[in-house]
């Protein structure tokens, strides 16, 4: 028996040494932790067991039979983070260079079907060279097995992705598909088709981190949500987001115990506006001032910075923030911000996230570029979002809400629950300068000082629809409030939502304008 027990052990401590020391060591040198390591960091402490550790290939290609590693290039199993049941992989470069092949696929696939079946959240740390060509179509196969997986997985339960080290060609559309990623700057890179490649079919000369890296993803392309500075921060960071949401699309949001010593007032809220409804002010004080402290954290912080988008606590409660950012853009919508908001609101209602929206926008981009490049249907898509979520919806417009954007920012005609309206609010059609230049567009060319003329027609405009009691005498607003109360109303308007029920039409699923 004594001999069995240390075979066993034998083992055990050969799939621990994954591509050995020399490996390990050159992943060290490279800033980067090992897939053990970044398991025993993410998840409490003493939870992890491991699922499939004994799994290796089964291929013979191209002298394939002579390298065999127990776990084959991928640790898989489950643990807890802040006592919350969590599945995960963990890709290990050390192995083949973490590789996806036949075992490789099937052992994360094993993972998600159980984190499927038991409603338990599913986190995958990516740092894979790519398909491993020796082993052919059956490294194709897998990377499909996962993504649908990943398909069935979606809306049912969170799925987060950190991209940890390379992920190139098909191994990208698996974290494409769950709901966040994290990117760590220098050691990580996503891209479809690599540097040598694109200067081969296109002739551009661009390296990894220009094509793919974190910056690249989490400013210009919006591809991932968060970009960290390396692994620890991104780890740290992921158990951050998993104290804001559920472990699946039949809980409620998180909430911890709440006790509030003050009558909740804001004072600083009341002198936050400009006297200038054309000067700037950052909606994240805004956003500070209204929720628990220190409570905020944003996703896609670096991504179409003209609406914000977060989690934070609001009386104890997990809540998603949409606020319209006046401080770049104006607080304009346009395609990269309604595909941001988009994305981040059904990420919410799949998983029973009240929706706080912050409104101040004073209407869509304009520009050949914006509709040339379809900002019809991606200002769509965030209209559709907001239409379709059934969770508790509140919005506060705290100065502009202007056309079309008024009614797509979560407005009452499309299902918000309640609306406030802050007394600085101008709700219109669009700003006096640009009506009264249509409406009295014949008296201003005949008067004897047209410019006079114009000014005494914009004052017209103003007092009678640049202000929030046009809209709350149709019942369109439900109450127009002083600032300072603001924090006091939403933690009162969320409680007495939180038993909220919608029906809905019976049907397989909308269709997106996607």
């Amino acid at each position: 028996m004594t001999s069995k027990t240390d075979i066993l052990k034998s083992k055990i401590k050969e799939a621990h040494i994954g591509g050995g020391e020399k490996r390990i060591e050159s992943q060290h040198k490279k800033g980067k932790l090992t897939a053990r390591e970044r398991i025993s960091l993410l998840l409490d402490e003493g939870t992890f067991e491991e699922i499939g550790m004994l799994s290796t290939h089964r291929s013979s290609n191209f002298g394939l039979e002579k390298q065999k590693y127990l776990g084959d290039g991928v640790v898989t199993g489950y643990g807890q983070i802040h006592g919350r049941d969590v599945y995960v992989f963990a890709q290990d470069f050390t192995v083949f260079g973490g590789s996806l092949a036949e075992m490789h696929a099937k052992k994360i696939c094993r993972v998600m079907d159980l984190a499927i079946q038991n409603g338990v959240p599913f986190i995958g740390l990516n740092d894979s060279g790519g398909a491993r060509i020796q082993e052919g179509v059956v490294s194709l196969g897998g990377y499909a097995d996962i993504f649908y997986r990943n398909v069935q997985a979606s809306g049912v339960i969170p799925q987060i992705s950190a991209i940890m080290g390379p992920c190139a060609g098909g191994a990208v559309y698996s974290p494409a598909l769950t709901d966040f990623i994290y990117m760590v700057q220098d050691t990580s890179f996503m891209f479809v088709t690599g540097p040598n490649v694109v200067k081969t079919v296109t002739h551009e000369e661009v390296t990894s981190e220009e094509l793919g890296g974190a910056s690249t993803h989490s400013e210009k392309s919006g591809v991932t949500h968060f970009a960290v500075e390396n692994d620890l921060k991104c780890i740290k960071d992921i158990k951050k987001l998993m104290s804001y949401i559920p472990q699946n699309c039949e809980e409620e949001a998180p909430s911890i115990p709440y006790n509030s010593n003050t009558d909740e007032l804001r004072p600083d809220l009341d002198t936050i506006i400009p006297e200038n409804p054309n000067q700037p002010y950052d909606i994240k004080e805004v956003i500070q001032h209204l929720i628990d402290e220190d409570s905020f954290y944003e996703v896609h912080e670096n991504f179409a910075q003209n609406i914000v988008v977060g989690f934070a606590r609001m009386g104890g409660k997990s809540i998603g923030i949409v606020a319209n950012q006046p401080a770049y853009l104006a607080g304009v919508l346009d395609i990269n911000s309604s595909n941001k908001g988009a994305r981040f609101v059904r990420f919410c209602d799949a998983f029973n996230i009240p929706l706080l929206v912050l409104e101040d926008v004073p209407g869509f981009l304009p520009g050949t570029d914006q509709e040339w490049h379809g900002i019809i249907t991606n200002g769509a898509k965030l209209l559709y979002a907001f239409c379709e979520a059934t969770v508790p919806r509140i919005t506060v417009i705290t100065r502009k809400a202007y056309g079309g954007a008024y009614d797509v920012m979560n407005s009452k005609h499309i299902g918000a629950d309640m609306n406030y309206a802050w007394v600085s609010a101008e709700i219109a059609v669009m700003g006096a300068k640009g009506a009264a230049e249509i409406i009295f567009r014949k008296e201003i060319a005949e008067a004897e000082n047209p410019e006079q003329k114009w000014l005494e027609k914009e004052k017209e405009y103003a007092e009678k629809f640049a202000n929030p009691y046009n809209a709350a005498k149709h019942g369109y607003v439900d109450e127009v409030i002083e600032p300072s109360v603001t924090r006091k109303k939403l933690i009162r308007a969320f409680k007495i939502l939180k038993n909220k029920v919608a029906h809905l039409p019976k049907k397989k699923h909308g269709n997106i304008p996607l």
